[in-house]
């Protein structure tokens, strides 16, 4: 993603330092690089920062209906674990936002939504990753097969919206981007700002 399009979300671009003095690139993935930066501090000293460039990515909050919620459960390798989580993925270069929140939508949970509303977005871990997630809210669903990537595995779960809540709360949702994604637009739905 271009660094322009990354400004604008509750913080200055992230080059807005003036840009590294020295980039160089560790690690190129499919859906990431790693890049060693060498960035000139406030105090002239030259500091070392190894930082995941990430395209981005979207969450959706697929609302069954006004009081459930689709979860799903994913097995993630990295942690060694299955955990509960709304539905999200990379964004691809070439869609729109919108676009890429009906296909992660679809995809994972078989769901086609009437109406997808924009609800903010977060970094997920700025200290070190540079991935902004773009929350969405997935209304009037029409149930469908799920369309998975080769190798995913992915269940979905229909939860009371008050029962995700209190998932959260008792630490058994642990999913960062779930978490925040649901008590965001938890707040939305509750009026506050």
């Amino acid at each position: 993603m271009e660094e322009s399009t990354m400004a604008g979300h509750g913080g200055q671009s992230p080059d807005a330092a003036g840009g590294p003095e020295k980039r160089e690139l560790l690690l190129e993935a499919a859906r990431f690089r790693v890049v060693r930066r060498w960035e000139r501090c406030a105090d002239g000293a030259l500091r070392v920062r190894d930082v995941i460039e990430h395209p981005g990515s979207v969450v959706v909050v697929p609302m069954v209906s006004p009081g459930e919620v689709c979860l799903v459960e994913v097995v993630r390798v990295a942690v060694g674990m299955t955990l509960l989580e709304l539905p999200a993925g990379t964004l691809d270069r070439v869609e729109s936002l919108p676009t890429a929140a009906a296909r992660e939508l679809a995809e994972e949970t078989g769901y086609r939504a009437g109406r997808m509303s924009a609800a903010g977005g977060f970094w997920m871990s700025p200290g070190i990753l540079r991935e902004r997630m773009h929350l969405f809210i997935a209304e009037d669903l029409v149930a469908g097969p799920q369309a998975l990537e080769p190798g995913e595995q992915i269940r979905t779960r229909v939860v009371r919206w008050e029962e995700a809540l209190t998932m959260c709360r008792e630490g058994i949702i642990d999913d960062a981007k779930t978490v925040a994604g649901l008590l965001l637009v938890d707040a939305c739905r509750r009026g506050a700002t």
